[in-house]
């Protein structure tokens, strides 16, 4: 039986205006896994922590694999029935999602597969943004979609500050300000770009996980990456990389079990 741990992160801001918070599930990387029959145990795990909203940081699907978009596209409409949702692509779904239907046999069925999510009120971030409050508590959630040449391997090219703003702006200035990356390989550029939570997946926990925050390997076949897995910060900025709740091509996990985050925000106890 497929499994995946729950992992909870707490954040502080001075941003969050309300003593109770505001609490995210986030989930990266299924690429169509199943977790129970329709994903009813991830479901059920989810409902119990009860989110004022779900995110997601990438790769539901498989971009190859029409059945993954499937079991994708029914747990969102779940979730969606239920939560706001918040969909930044990774490159599985980038690939699609910029490829011509007559040259892509998939890329008409992601077409549809999107056309479902919106039509059930799933929010789709195209270098786009949502703005949403909970309580008296701002928050704006932005979803980066960087061009594949920044997933190449096993060399991609360094992704500039002004490459971030040209395709999403600047942090709101009256918001918590959060941002959905899929690739955690330019971490320190979304720093700089000014986000106050930074959410990513796509190294799966480097495949071997070695401590809290070291994997062995990212998908770009680079050794030892840097922002591979868990918790990272820089004064009040904060970002977290999720391993991931599902994997594909190299089905392998060592010392590194699939996961689901779950994060509050939290004001600053005065």
């Amino acid at each position: 039986m497929k499994r995946f741990r729950t992992v909870h992160y707490t954040i502080h801001s001075e941003k969050i205006k309300d003593a109770r918070g505001v609490r995210f599930a986030v989930i990266a990387d299924l690429h169509g896994m199943e977790f129970g029959p329709d994903n009813q145990r991830l479901l059920e795990t989810i409902n119990k922590y009860r989110p004022d909203g779900i995110l997601i940081a990438g790769d539901m699907i498989v971009r190859n694999d029409s059945e993954s978009m499937k079991k994708a596209e029914s747990l969102l409409k779940r979730f969606s029935a239920q939560y706001p949702v918040y969909y930044a692509l990774g490159n599985h779904e980038y690939k699609l999602y910029r490829s011509n239907p007559e040259e892509n046999e998939f890329a008409g069925e992601y077409q549809e597969y999107e056309n479902e999510l919106r039509e059930a009120g799933v929010e789709i971030l195209h270098n786009d943004f949502s703005k949403l409050k909970v309580g008296k508590t701002g928050i704006t959630v932005y979803g980066l979609e960087i061009p594949l040449i920044y997933y190449k391997k096993p060399f991609s090219p360094r992704l500039h500050t002004e490459e971030v703003r040209e395709l999403i702006g600047e942090p709101s200035e009256d918001s918590l300000n959060i941002l959905l990356a899929h690739s955690p390989k330019y971490g320190d550029t979304y720093f700089d770009w000014g986000a106050d939570l930074i959410l990513s997946g796509h190294y799966h926990g480097g495949i071997v996980r070695l401590n809290r925050h070291k994997g062995l390997l990212s998908p770009q076949l680079q050794p030892f990456p840097a922002f591979c897995c868990g918790d990272f910060h820089r004064g009040s900025q904060h970002m977290l990389v999720s391993a991931g709740a599902g994997e594909h091509t190299i089905p392998v996990r060592i010392h590194n079990p699939r996961e689901v985050l779950i994060v509050d925000l939290k004001p600053y106890l005065r």
